[in-house]
């Protein structure tokens, strides 16, 4: 691999994921061949918020491997509880193990632990930032149920603007050729600039609209998230929003024969349950082809094998981010690290936040 960290998908190349994907197929078929491929090596999952099946397939992929496990799913259980900062808990446990798994609250959290890690940080999950490795999941589910990922016209419906999972499957996708974005929201939870400024920079196109139904006999994907009571300030803001889209069976009446339906998960309401008896719904069948990607994902991250404590990074510039949901608003001896986006635009290293100077 071309990079130690896994910060974001588009981190690896076309090539890079198209070989963890055909990996992840292969351990599928062939799981007894990769059973002592990670014996004696030792995975982190730190996991500073709540996790079901993320937490959940990094050990079981780790523990198929032959490897072990470390880590806490509850931030109080550990000496962040104490006070203790990222950077020490990072450097620390980066001495225990072979590699490590981060979520956490706050936006480019991973980014900022890679900084003082000697092993290869995987993220995630930060905040409504990214979430590569359930893109990944994404993307083994459409390469094996499609059989291509590109040229396909992909409905994201939902929390586009807190949706990790929507950031990061739209950054991936816009990278192959043709794909089109149908992006389903109401006004308050549209896609964040920075994504659109993405798909615009790609050969792909977007179209932003509010109505799942307008949108269902175009789509050869249709992306289902929840909308995410944990990002909204209060209660009155989330009941306002969590119930207006909704899969049911009437609306995929309108639907192609061929469409996918796939969900991050964990579901509320968005989608009900007699979806589930459609053979258009891959979403459990997705968190399995997950658990086979972070397989391979970790066995290719692993090639490398030594230990190498990063260099200080120094700040690029004399400014803070201003985005209230960077990690560096909470670890503040974290250096300004930004990158120039012409004119008097900086965009942040660690969360891709915007600022002027």
């Amino acid at each position: 691999m071309k990079t130690k960290n896994v910060l974001d998908l588009t981190d690896l190349s076309h090539k890079e994921l198209l070989d963890v994907i055909r990996l992840a197929d292969e351990i599928r078929k062939k799981p007894s061949d990769y059973a002592d491929a990670c014996r004696g090596r030792i995975l982190a999952t730190l996991f500073y918020e709540p996790s079901t099946r993320t937490q959940m397939s990094f050990q079981t992929a780790m523990l198929r491997l032959g490897g072990t496990i470390i880590g806490f799913d509850n931030p109080q259980n550990s000496s962040v509880a104490k006070g203790e900062s990222l950077k020490d808990t990072i450097t620390v446990v980066g001495g225990y193990t072979d590699i490590i798994a981060i979520r956490h609250p706050m936006e480019g959290t991973a980014a900022a632990a890679a900084m003082y890690s000697p092993v290869p940080v995987v993220n995630a999950g930060d905040g409504g930032h990214l979430h590569p490795t359930q893109t990944l999941t994404d993307v083994v589910t459409l390469h094996n149920e499609l059989g291509r990922l590109d040229n396909l016209t992909i409905g994201l419906c939902g929390d586009l603007k807190n949706g990790r999972t929507v950031h990061s499957l739209i950054k991936t996708m816009s990278t192959f050729k043709g794909n089109k974005f149908i992006l389903i929201s109401t006004p308050e939870l549209t896609i964040p600039q920075y994504i659109k400024d993405i798909i615009n920079a790609s050969e792909c196109t977007y179209e932003e609209i509010s109505s799942l139904a307008e949108a269902m006999p175009n789509l050869d994907v249709l992306y289902m998230t929840r909308i995410q009571r944990e990002r909204f300030a209060s209660e009155e803001e989330y009941q306002k929003q969590h119930d207006v889209f909704i899969l049911d069976k009437d609306k995929l009446k309108a639907a192609k024969k061929t469409m996918k339906i796939l969900h991050p998960l964990p579901r509320v309401d968005e989608i009900t349950v007699e979806v589930d008896y459609d053979e258009r719904a891959k979403y459990f069948e997705q968190t399995v082809y997950g658990m086979y990607g972070r397989m391979a994902l970790i066995m290719t991250m692993l090639e490398k094998g030594e230990k190498e404590f990063p260099s200080r990074v120094m700040p690029t510039h004399p400014f803070r981010c201003n985005n209230p949901k960077c990690i560096t608003v909470t670890e503040k001896y974290l250096p300004g690290v930004f990158r120039e986006a012409g004119g008097d635009m900086l965009i942040c290293k660690y969360c891709d936040g915007r600022r002027l100077i």
